[in-house]
């Protein structure tokens, strides 16, 4: 059997654009994903078995965080469109391995601004200042390399 090498997927960044808005790379990357309710069905005579039945799918938000960079002026550009007039646009959050080439790409649908959140200055901590950035979506249009 020929030895084959697994190759696991190691991300540094993940570049996030909305519609034709690209608003940087993030350094964290947190609530991908979703689940699927079920509803649980007794039938009559089947003591030993429940059903489960799926009923809809949630997208859960994802939250995206960095160091506070000259990129924060595009997050800020795009919330403010969407203060104006929202729009549910198609966005594409791609996770770039240490070389910075794309590893997987999420397509997802409809996505929203839901909380933006600056920096916290405090000189008695050498850290570097950080914002965040959750973002609400109604799905995924697909996922690809």
């Amino acid at each position: 059997m020929p030895d084959q090498a697994q190759h696991f997927a190691v991300s540094s960044l993940f570049q996030l654009t909305i519609g034709t808005s690209e608003l940087g790379t993030f350094t964290s990357c947190e609530g991908l994903g979703c689940s699927m309710d079920v509803e649980e069905r007794t039938e009559g005579g089947m003591n030993g078995r429940v059903w489960h039945l799926p009923t809809r799918l949630r997208y859960s938000n994802v939250t995206l965080g960095r160091p506070l960079t000259k990129d924060t002026v595009l997050v800020w550009a795009w919330i403010q469109q969407q203060i104006d007039k929202p729009v549910r646009m198609p966005g594409q959050l791609v996770a770039l391995g240490p070389d910075r080439k794309p590893i997987v790409r999420w397509l997802l649908d409809g996505v929203l601004p839901v909380r933006w959140s600056g920096p916290s200055f405090d000189t008695d901590q050498s850290l570097p200042a950080r914002e965040t950035l959750e973002i609400a979506h109604d799905g995924f249009l697909g996922v690809t390399i």
